[in-house]
């Protein structure tokens, strides 16, 4: 009997250790999930109070999600070098004490600095939380493990723009950050608690060519498109410079990676079919994930006089979508074939954006409700198989590496497309402005009306000109939201045939 009960105690006592791990991993994942939100409640505000542009308000949130693209792919060497644990102490301490000073900061130039430090202490957070998941649950397991890990990813939207937007609205912007601080504490104490080394530190050589020319080559990419509508693109010698300079630094790392015994990212990894579609698949994740939660804060704050408030419920919204996702694929979702609820995911996610580019001037809120929702139920579909079908073909030596250059592609695409669609934005906005405006003129027939219908705009008068300029800009503006919107439907609805190249072992 006593043969028995030892055993069966020893059992419990690694089930036990295990969720320690994943509760405190998840809690790890949702302080990182929560800095990629949390700001984008009140771009609005910052924007006002930092006197910037559209275009520059969203370096913010593009230069914080390019710093963790560029950070993320060391996850593995720092592992190798440091230890597991010590990487997460340090990260948390750092990505904690960064958003400490974001509150803090006092210019643009400042805030922005701080979110790249807070994006690349946050870099190791995901891959190396999700690294150490797979490395502790048995294969059988690995599916409902994903799932409730997936929940940090989930939480941290939900609860970072609906407290934020209170604060926000309450206090300041600055404490949308400050309230990142007790959860970055209460992250570290977990880390510290249960997270243990596993195996010996390894003097593992950084391949400095590989890691710098990728450096350069994303960041210059990033910048030129970050400010390549504001300084007209090919026409300024600017971003003439950064568009080679891209090109000549993407040149250099793959002809390195190809040529070096240890390279910085290793290419052969790209040679297992599921791995390299999986890839593609997480790119386009990318590019769909963040750009609306980034655009409808900005729409309805500015075009419509949202408070901070009611735009964070409206954000908060989108995440109980993508909860209710993850706890389809909990019970049970993730023993569909993953192709399947792969493209039942990004279906959702452009159906979504389908309808928000059919929003009108004068939408509602259960227009933004349930458009949001179903977007959210997109995400939480997309993710647990993504996982599946990335990692289902490597061996666990090569987890954390391939895990590195997931959350990499992955990240890159969110800022890429973030950009693209904040400059489609401005640009049809600008030229529908210009079209619209060629209708103000006294020989328009609306304008018989002007004292019934159009007691404010009028072309009589320097106020009331200025108001009819002010309809005309938001009209135009609204135009440019849904044309990036149909950006977004589009390229969600382009890669669903694409998701059955993968191959699923049949059981």
């Amino acid at each position: 009997m006593l043969s028995l009960e030892k055993p069966i105690s020893d059992h419990k006592n690694k089930a036990l250790a295990n969720a320690a791990i994943l509760v405190t991993l998840t809690l790890v994942t949702m302080l990182y999930a929560m800095s990629v939100t949390i700001a984008n409640v009140s771009l609005p505000q910052i924007k006002g109070a930092l006197s910037a542009t559209t275009d520059e308000i969203a370096l913010i949130v593009t230069f914080s999600i390019i710093a963790t693209a560029v950070g993320t792919p060391m996850t593995g060497w720092l592992t190798a070098r440091f230890g597991r644990r010590n990487v997460l102490i340090w990260s948390v301490t750092g990505f904690t004490v960064s958003s400490l000073l974001c509150g803090t900061a006092s210019s643009l130039e400042e805030l922005v600095l701080y979110r790249i430090m807070q994006g690349a202490c946050g870099a190791p957070l995901p891959p190396l939380s999700q690294a150490i998941v797979v490395d502790t649950y048995p294969k059988e397991k690995i599916g409902s493990a994903n799932a409730i890990f997936g929940m940090g990813v989930v939480l941290g939207p939900i609860l970072a723009p609906t407290i934020g937007g209170y604060l926000s609205e309450t206090y300041s912007w600055r404490w949308v950050f400050f309230m990142m601080v007790p959860c970055g504490i209460a992250s570290l104490i977990g880390v510290l608690l249960f997270i243990r080394q596993k195996g010996a530190f390894s003097k593992l050589h950084l391949d400095w060519t590989g890691f710098l020319s990728l450096v350069i080559a994303v960041a210059a990419f990033q910048f030129m498109l970050d400010r390549g509508e504001r300084l007209d693109w090919f026409d300024n010698w600017v971003i003439m410079v950064c568009a080679i300079t891209a090109v000549i630094a993407l040149y250099i790392f793959v002809t390195h990676s190809l040529t070096s015994e240890r390279p910085f990212l290793n290419p052969k990894l790209l040679l297992k079919r599921n791995y390299m579609l999986g890839l593609i698949f997480a790119f386009i994740f990318g590019l769909l994930n963040f750009t609306p939660i980034t655009l409808l804060p900005a729409l309805l704050q500015t075009l419509h006089g949202y408070p901070d408030s009611i735009v964070g419920e409206i954000l908060g919204i989108r995440g109980t979508g993508t909860l209710l996702g993850f706890t389809f694929m909990f019970l049970g979702g993730s023993k569909i074939d993953p192709r399947y609820t792969m493209f039942a995911g990004f279906l959702l996610q452009g159906i979504s954006g389908w309808y928000m580019a059919q929003f009108s001037i004068n939408l509602t809120m259960f227009d933004v409700l349930w458009t949001s929702w179903l977007q959210g139920l997109g995400v939480g579909m997309i993710w647990v198989p993504l996982t599946i079908v990335t990692f289902s073909q490597l061996d666990e030596t090569e987890t954390a590496e391939g895990a590195s250059i997931f959350h990499l592609i992955r990240n890159f695409g969110s800022s890429v497309f973030i950009s693209i669609t904040i400059a489609i934005m401005i640009r049809t906005g600008n030229m529908n402005y210009s079209t619209l405006s060629q209708n103000v003129n006294p020989l328009n027939e609306a304008f018989i009306f002007q004292d019934s219908l159009f007691a404010t705009w009028s072309v009589s008068g320097v106020q009331r000109l200025a108001s009819l300029s002010d309809e005309i800009t938001r009209q135009a503006m609204m135009i440019g939201y849904l044309n990036a919107f149909y950006a977004f439907c589009m390229t969600a609805f382009a890669i669903c045939p694409f998701l059955f190249l993968a191959k699923v072992r049949k059981e």
